[in-house]
């Protein structure tokens, strides 16, 4: 049976006819075990408050916890989730600069294609022309018979920096 530091003050031992005990050295035994209980009383209260003052801190921690965690997931997950639409954007511009590529190549090509062509078309448009020079003309002879027909042909033959083309040029940075 428990006993409270007051219940202890306040009993008294059943005395028999002889007066079996000490009356002053029981009440001071009955005594300091009732100060000493009431010390154990109260650090055990004491004690009692610290223990639920710690469960409501383990309490707070442990949801502190799980919202870190929560919280550390979720940016775990963000940080994947803004890596990989990264990659893929990144892909999508490579995408787009190979396909952009292929394109200025592809016109590119057509575009030699046409100059290539056309470049044939002009040579043989010259070639036909020089050829139609070339040809004399039923009135006319090969050799030109005046002076003033061969110094026109001397002229044809100077390149248009006024020199023969069998001449050097002069060195530009001679000067």
């Amino acid at each position: 049976m428990a006993l409270t530091p007051v219940e202890i003050r306040h009993m008294s031992p059943p005395r028999t006819n002889f007066r079996g005990y000490r009356v002053a050295a029981t009440d001071r035994l009955l005594e300091e075990i009732a100060a000493s209980f009431e010390d154990v009383w109260r650090e055990r209260a004491d004690l009692a408050d610290k223990v639920e003052q710690l469960e409501g801190d383990l309490i707070r921690f442990r949801e502190l916890e799980s919202l870190l965690r929560t919280t550390l997931v979720s940016a775990e997950q963000s940080s994947a989730k803004t890596r990989d639409q990264a990659r893929k954007e990144a892909e999508l511009i490579l995408g787009e600069a190979h396909a952009q590529a292929r394109e200025v190549q592809r016109r590119a090509h057509a575009e030699n294609e046409r100059l290539t062509h056309e470049s044939r078309r002009l040579r043989a448009q010259l070639q036909e022309a020089l050829a139609a020079l070339d040809e004399p003309e039923a009135g006319e002879t090969e050799e030109p018979t005046t002076p003033s027909e061969q110094n026109a042909e001397t002229a044809e033959e100077r390149s248009w920096y006024g020199y023969p083309s069998s001449e050097a040029l002069p060195d530009a940075n001679a000067a």
